[in-house]
């Protein structure tokens, strides 16, 4: 990928705040581009990945569709069409809560398991492949992002 001066065809930046903004946004993209490409031959989007990733984690307790939107990397992302989507896949099922009515519970389903198992090979060696930093770089870079974010 290269320099941000050279992916956008851009000589400089106003200041170096505006340049890390762009970078930050621009990688974004590049990473999300890679994972629509991993993810397309399994039928399914980063963002379906992110909630049959969050189902998996609550180890069979069923989670309300406002609970995973809370949890979602997007938070522009809408749960209730993603939670459909998968369903409809058979990845997911819906429930009535029995404590709210007006709730829905959602429980990852042994296929939506079984396409994660099949999934973490692949992306475990793709996130290598994306990423082109060692290890100690990779904490560095991660320590930075979460004090960026405060």
């Amino acid at each position: 990928m290269g320099k941000i001066e050279d992916a956008i065809q851009q000589k400089e930046f106003k200041d170096p705040f505006n340049k890390v903004v762009v970078n930050i946004l621009y990688t974004q993209s590049y990473l999300v581009t890679a994972q629509n490409a991993l993810f397309k031959p399994y039928d399914i989007s980063p963002e379906q990945y992110n909630v049959l990733r969050i189902l998996k984690g609550q180890a069979g307790v069923p989670i309300t569709v406002s609970s995973i939107q809370e949890r979602m990397l997007n938070k522009m992302s809408n749960a209730s069409r993603l939670v459909e989507k998968l369903k409809s896949k058979g990845l997911v099922l819906r429930s009535e809560c029995p404590n709210d009515r007006r709730q829905v519970d959602i429980l990852i389903t042994q296929k939506g398991l079984d396409l994660l198992h099949d999934l973490r090979p692949l992306l475990e060696q793709a996130n290598k492949n994306f990423i082109n930093l060692n290890l100690e770089e990779i904490e560095t870079l991660n320590n930075l992002l979460d004090k960026l974010r405060g």
